[in-house]
């Protein structure tokens, strides 16, 4: 009897190692894999430095901006972020659609304000065609150019500038990953207002499932959206709020380990592994809703090229949205 009690405890002891083991196993090569993801930006605008009032870079709608909110239109002194206190921070999620021997553009745009008090998520686009200043090109161009001229650091300060407020992280996601995270995620839920056909697909009215490259498909069209430009981004942020969803809901590392695997070499981003955790661990189970908006414009043909032109009016009321969300 002794000897049997001897070796189930064994026995009980080698799985508990075995498991232990495992779990270490899987957690260095999600962190592994998280590093290899990580690409930090500009030194002069870390993530982790933040002013929750304005950032350094002014745009041109400061002044009105500062007279709108109540605010003096003085810069704070960027304090560091820190993520253990749950404190709110913004997203700037960048689609990249990158060809050989072309570093591509800024296909989509799209900014995130999260904030755990308020258990909310706010979300919206920046429209690609949007005329504004490129800030460290010396031009004023569409704002998803910025990308093509100087890479994340260029589009990260263009949209400072363009919202007068500071980015705390972004994530750079090539297209194609993209599809290849949708599959990852088991696909998407979309409700599709129209039915189109688009690049040899065929997307019905009504409720739709969609793999990762039906899901690309179904968020590039534009040019057959009576909305154009803004109902395709509309499509984005559908899909983007179901991967966000999804995966507010992942607790299993073996599912955490799988998904960076498979995105691996589609996403740069300057959140950290120890970031990443605190997001799993302290943010995941107070976010509970996301809101969508739009940025209001109209276009314009400037010598000869068509642009998205955002009024002050409306870039101060974007502004202050942020600012209200994040308080």
């Amino acid at each position: 009897m002794k000897k049997w009690v001897v070796v189930l405890s064994s026995a009980s002891i080698v799985v508990v190692l075995g498991v232990a083991g495992y779990g270490a196993y899987l957690y260095q090569s999600v962190k592994t894999t998280a590093h290899h993801i990580y690409e930090s930006r500009d030194a002069a605008i870390q993530p982790k430095q933040v002013s929750q009032e304005r950032s350094s870079t002014k745009a041109t709608t400061t002044a009105a901006a500062a007279d709108a909110s109540g605010d003096s239109g003085s810069t704070q002194t960027a304090q560091p972020f820190n993520l253990e206190q749950k404190k709110p921070f913004t997203v700037l999620v960048l689609g990249v659609d990158q060809r050989e021997n072309d570093k591509g553009r800024s296909d989509t745009m799209i900014f995130l304000t999260v904030n755990p008090a308020k258990q909310s998520i706010l979300m919206f686009n920046i429209p690609r065609d949007t005329r504004t200043e490129i800030i460290g090109h010396g031009t004023v161009d569409k704002i998803n150019h910025a990308y093509a001229f100087g890479g994340v650091n260029m589009s990260v300060k263009t949209v400072e500038h363009f919202l007068d407020y500071p980015v705390n992280y972004y994530i750079k996601v090539n297209m194609e990953g993209f599809a290849h995270l949708i599959d990852s995620m088991g696909g998407v839920d979309v409700t599709n207002p129209f039915a189109f056909y688009y690049e040899g697909h065929q997307f019905d009215q009504g409720d739709l499932h969609l793999n990762g490259e039906e899901a690309l498909l179904y968020s590039r069209m534009r040019y057959d959206d009576p909305r154009g430009d803004m109902g395709r981004n509309t499509r984005q942020r559908q899909i983007l709020k179901q991967l966000i969803t999804s995966s507010l809901k992942i607790t299993n590392m073996v599912k955490i380990e799988s998904l960076l695997d498979e995105v691996g070499n589609s996403i740069k981003t300057d959140i950290t592994f120890d970031d990443m955790k605190t997001f799993l661990t302290d943010y995941r189970t107070d976010l509970k809703q996301i809101d969508q908006v739009e940025i209001s414009g109209q276009g314009e043909r400037i010598k000869g090229i068509w642009y998205y032109q955002v009024s002050d009016q409306e870039r101060i009321r974007i502004h202050n949205m942020i600012k209200e969300h994040l308080q």
